[in-house]
């Protein structure tokens, strides 16, 4: 899932890049750009592995696309009222989505950052005084940890989902890519509205 393994992920995407292109000018978050990535092209024609890993990177570096250039105002703005979703929202939201799915099935600690059972769309609501900064960088770590956490596991494994019911690894993937484009949708639609910028 690394980019050691050949899914075509640029180094741009990796979490120290993605901290480095952080623009801070004069030093302080509130003037801060949003970074962008290189988004990997999927492969036309790979095993059904390779064509996962692929589409789910891409979808990852699609968001961070969505974000890049815009500063923390427009980042936090709630641009297609009457819903709440902003593009740091979107950001924090799959952020607490790539540990739910990907660090419960590797049976690790799946708490989410900026979500709780008191506070279920805090990833979405809290984003006024929010720092982006730190939410690029958190996503960033969450996928690489993502990657590194099902690496060489096979799709045919399961785990018990909390709700009880039993789920493989390639549903979570189907399921990620799904959440990815679902979303990525909203962010073409408040960027559109933000700045006018338009595309895939």
């Amino acid at each position: 899932m690394t980019g050691s393994r050949g899914n075509g992920v640029s180094r741009e995407w990796r979490l120290a890049n993605v901290a480095r292109a952080l623009s801070v000018a004069g030093g302080t978050v509130a003037t801060m750009t949003a970074p962008d990535v290189t988004r990997p092209r999927p492969p036309l024609i790979a095993g059904e592995r390779e064509m996962l890993d692929a589409w789910l990177d891409f979808h990852r570096a699609t968001l961070v696309h969505k974000c890049a250039g815009l500063t923390v105002e427009q980042l936090r703005e709630r641009a297609c009222p009457p819903s709440s979703l902003s593009l740091l929202g979107l950001v924090r939201h799959m952020t607490d989505v790539e540990r739910g799915w990907f660090t419960g099935f590797a049976g690790g600690d799946r708490t989410k950052r900026y979500s709780s059972p008191d506070n279920p769309d805090g990833d979405f609501d809290d984003v006024d005084g929010a720092d982006p900064q730190e939410a690029f960088a958190a996503f960033a770590e969450e996928c690489d940890t993502s990657r590194s956490l099902v690496a060489g596991r096979d799709l045919d494994e399961t785990y018990v989902h909390w709700r009880g019911e039993e789920i493989s690894l390639r549903w979570i993937y189907v399921h990620m890519i799904e959440e990815y484009a679902r979303h990525n949708g909203h962010a073409d639609l408040l960027r559109e509205r933000i700045d006018g910028t338009v595309g895939a």
